[in-house]
């Protein structure tokens, strides 16, 4: 395994414990141990500090044709994510950039400042069909940089604009800052909100996702959505084997207490170098658990530690995957949750007349925004038995 290029202390508030290299790298770097002793000697510490760099997007809907995916079409706003967490599926899109997917992921980020203009020009093209757009396919549309930068914000108000529907996907409580949109849109049926909570543990969450707010925060802001008219669910996600299965009851009560009417879960992936860094993240801080939760994992995978087939990699297969889905679907049944989710609406979409503010790509409001210095730095189906597929589509 790569080594972290930094002592312990300078990562501090990050998921990853190493900054392993990209796949595409013709260099490999190792750790000057030497040089950790001397700046430790010298109480020299060089931290982990987050950087954004502004990306100029060329198109920003992303397309995909996956089969057990219930959206054909997202916009992701950033790379990078700064929530941290160990296990999230998107490190490995980094190595594309020729950064590393464990600290450079976390810490090395990229905002599509021009993402309205381009959402803008792409939704008036002719002959463009409204479907569900996925916000927080890949990366959390709502990670902490998105205070600043405002992009998903500026997102949504093109969205409303042209009334098309879209479906969120975040672990941040940052989201009910977009209530007065959110609830317009859920009027017209054009808008639906999942909130991700895979433990309500808050010692197992703040190691895993460092960067995320507390299992708490995101079930209180699933109440402020449902108390604002905003269809909202609740994802359990990631399930990992002997760490947090625990909790899959405990995470759907308390959500449908606060409102939630809809659920989901995922089985923990570990594509590429996912393995490596939530592996590594597992032996330092759950060293005595690290291979029973492994050994289940390779229950759940078919004897592997990942598994890519469509219609098994987002729940598993075997007696102990098996097993978590008849505890989900018991507990949704009991709790009343995904008794009816009407589809978001298509018919509301019209291409309204240009607006000022797109006309120059959105500057305007962007101007009128905290601007950080590019590249700157920071301190639904059912089975025969009624059971609801976990798989069903989320939005």
């Amino acid at each position: 395994m790569a080594s972290s290029f930094a002592p312990p202390p300078s990562r501090k508030g990050r998921g990853a414990t190493a900054n392993l290299e990209s796949r595409y790298s013709e260099f490999r770097r190792e750790s000057d141990e030497t040089r950790h002793e001397s700046d430790a000697a010298q109480e020299c510490e060089v931290k982990f500090v987050t950087q954004v760099a502004l990306e100029n997007a060329r198109t920003i809907i992303s397309r995909n044709q996956s089969p057990d995916i219930p959206f054909d079409r997202s916009i992701n706003p950033y790379r990078g994510c700064e929530h941290g967490c160990t296990y999230c599926f998107a490190r490995p899109t980094h190595a594309y950039l020729g950064l590393s997917p464990g600290l450079d992921f976390e810490t090395r980020l990229y905002a599509k400042h021009n993402a309205a203009e381009r959402l803008d020009a792409e939704l008036r093209k002719r002959g463009y069909q409204p479907a569900l757009l996925a916000l927080g396919a890949n990366t959390d549309p709502y990670q902490p940089i998105e205070r600043e930068y405002r992009i998903t914000r500026s997102v949504l108000e093109v969205l409303e604009r042209f009334g098309h529907p879209v479906g969120i996907t975040t672990k941040s409580a940052l989201v009910t800052r977009d209530i007065d949109i959110l609830s317009r849109m859920a009027q017209r049926g054009l808008a639906r909100v999942f909130i991700s909570v895979g433990t309500l543990d808050a010692d197992i969450a703040r190691k895993m996702e460092p960067r995320a707010n507390t299992p708490s925060r995101r079930i209180e802001a699933i109440r402020k959505l449902t108390e604002a008219g905003i269809p909202t669910g609740v994802i359990v996600a990631p399930i990992v084997p002997a760490l947090t299965d625990f909790d899959i009851e405990r995470v759907l009560t308390t959500a449908a207490e606060a409102g939630a009417t809809y659920a989901a879960y995922v089985m923990l992936r570990l594509p590429r170098e996912v393995h490596d860094v939530f592996v590594d993240w597992l032996e330092v801080h759950y060293p005595m658990r690290a291979r029973h939760v492994m050994s289940l994992i390779e229950q759940v995978r078919d004897g592997k530690h990942n598994s890519s087939e469509f219609g098994t990699r987002m729940r598993g297969a075997g007696l102990h995957a098996e097993l978590i889905r008849q505890r989900f679907h018991l507990a949704a049944r009991k709790l009343g949750l995904n008794q009816a989710r009407p589809p978001l609406r298509n018919d509301q979409f019209k291409v309204p007349e240009p607006a000022a503010s797109t006309v120059d790509g959105g500057r305007s409001a962007m101007n009128s925004r905290r601007q950080p210095a590019p590249a700157g730095q920071r301190q639904g189906q059912t089975d025969a038995a009624g059971n609801v597929d976990p798989q069903m589509p989320l939005f």
